[in-house]
């Protein structure tokens, strides 16, 4: 399978899964519950957040979200779709191959992994690892969550490929320690965790 196209993620995209109220996915509610978790979670471990990389922003609901928690944080959003950039400013570029001058202290990414072809989610997730230097959030449907019926498929978008949790974690596992909750920690932060603060085999 190859990972979606560029014009895959084009105006009429954004329409049926986040304009139009009827079929958006979009719960402002969940959204603001989601960062609170993130952002409360990272203070309390003393992350420190002064720069802030969400990749495959969309819309930019992060944004708000990091400007409440972090109101000093520098916020960059980095999106694929052509449609989004041109809408919202974005800066072009994927998450395959996104390159930064420097590693962010936070980097989010909500949504985009299931679209990739799995060599392409092999780079992603290794770029990620790159990316961030502090904490990174994703969330990702799994294989898993289709099969247990955990997504909602009247609201999911149905050609996401459905990558087991496992291919995730494997590639994570190399620059971060999972958290939960979507959160990871990369290996470069100085942050003390307890044993029971962190899902680690190593």
């Amino acid at each position: 399978m190859k990972s979606a196209a560029k014009d895959k993620f084009d105006e009429a995209y954004y329409q049926r899964y986040y304009f139009n109220k009827k079929t958006s996915v979009v719960d402002p509610e969940h959204v603001q519950r989601l960062g609170a978790f993130v952002c409360s979670y990272l203070q309390y471990l003393r992350v420190p957040v002064r720069r802030v990389l969400d990749v495959g922003c969309g819309i930019g609901l992060w944004r708000d979200v990091i400007k409440r928690h972090y109101p000093h944080a520098q916020f960059q959003g980095v999106e694929y779709s052509e449609y989004l950039c041109g809408r919202f400013g974005w800066e072009r570029g994927s998450v395959v191959d996104y390159r930064a001058a420097a590693p962010y202290d936070l980097v989010i990414c909500q949504g985009v992994l299931p679209y990739l072809s799995a060599a392409d989610l092999k780079l992603a997730l290794s770029n990620l690892g790159r990316l961030s230097c502090g904490a990174l959030y994703v969330e990702a449907v799994a294989r898993e969550d289709w099969e247990q019926d955990t997504v909602d498929e009247t609201l999911t978008d149905p050609s996401l490929l459905k990558h087991p949790a496992a291919v995730y974690r494997r590639g994570l596992a190399e620059g971060f320690t999972e958290l939960g909750g979507g959160l990871w920690l990369s290996r470069q932060a100085e942050v003390p965790l307890f044993a029971l603060e962190h899902v680690d085999g190593r």
